[in-house]
């Protein structure tokens, strides 16, 4: 978790906000670090998180999270943190014989008439109210890194945002919860189906996090810039709101400034 973000956003792990969708894009440069501090944010903030990490293994995100406070091992063991781990769950369903229910990256055997309905499926069983209210989290927390592979995997655009549109109804308007996401932005014109999920999935959010590499190239002070859009709910009349920030990636934090006020300029 990174305090000057949250700064940036307002908010805190002992007062997050609930019912919201937040889209995580990047854009000539790797927005990985937006999904770790989210991580680190809900589970700070006790909430029960489901985490459909489809882009790196399980141990990847522990280490990351070793540096910013938390073990996603000690999470998992206590039952505050479900891990699908999608590249292993890939290789089980490609190379070894379906057994039982269909797992949730089932639609990898089945090709163009395959669905995301199980890996709907899972996060619903995975964030199903517990019984028991003395081991109560607080409310559930989406989080997915990161939804491109599924474009990569042969998903189209369409079955990527319904997949989305359910998990909200579920998560944000069910449960009261939060969904996290993260999209690349390839830049490519032609890609249709990277920018009709990127289109739809900012049409959604309620907020959007949108890192980008300098146009001027590599730097060894400013990694890049983030731009953050608030957009309106249906409970308030406010207008978008934006503000852009230049950043600066350290081993354990992430410092952020005005564009143009890096230190090492000063």
């Amino acid at each position: 978790m990174f305090p000057e973000l949250n700064n940036l956003l307002d908010t805190a792990p002992d007062r997050p906000e609930q019912g919201r969708l937040t889209l995580l894009c990047d854009a000539r440069t790797d927005g990985s670090f937006l999904v770790h501090h989210f991580l680190s944010f809900y589970l700070k903030a006790r909430c029960k998180v489901c985490f459909v990490a489809l882009a790196q293994s399980f141990s990847h995100y522990n280490i990351v999270g070793q540096k910013l406070g938390i073990s996603l091992t000690t999470a998992r063991e206590r039952g505050q943190l479900v891990f699908f781990e999608g590249l292993k769950a890939a290789v089980d369903v490609i190379f070894r014989a379906p057994q039982g229910e269909p797992q949730p990256l089932q639609f990898l055997r089945e090709g163009t008439a395959g669905s995301l309905q199980p890996l709907y499926e899972f996060v619903q069983k995975s964030l199903k109210p517990e019984a028991d209210a003395d081991t109560a989290w607080r409310w559930p927390v989406l989080l997915v890194d990161d939804l491109s592979v599924l474009l990569s995997l042969g998903m189209g655009a369409v079955s990527v945002l319904d997949f989305v549109h359910y998990c909200r109804a579920t998560v944000c308007w069910q449960l009261k919860g939060n969904v996290v996401a993260l999209v690349h932005d390839r830049g490519d014109a032609e890609d249709e189906e990277n920018n009709l999920l990127l289109n739809g999935l900012c049409h959604q959010s309620h907020l959007v996090l949108r890192a980008e590499g300098l146009a001027t190239g590599f730097c060894r002070d400013v990694h890049g810039q983030l731009r953050i859009l608030w957009r309106p709910t249906q409970t308030t009349a406010q207008r978008d709101r934006s503000l852009t920030y230049q950043y600066k990636i350290q081993d354990k934090n992430v410092s952020f400034f005005a564009k143009g006020m890096s230190p090492a300029v000063l």
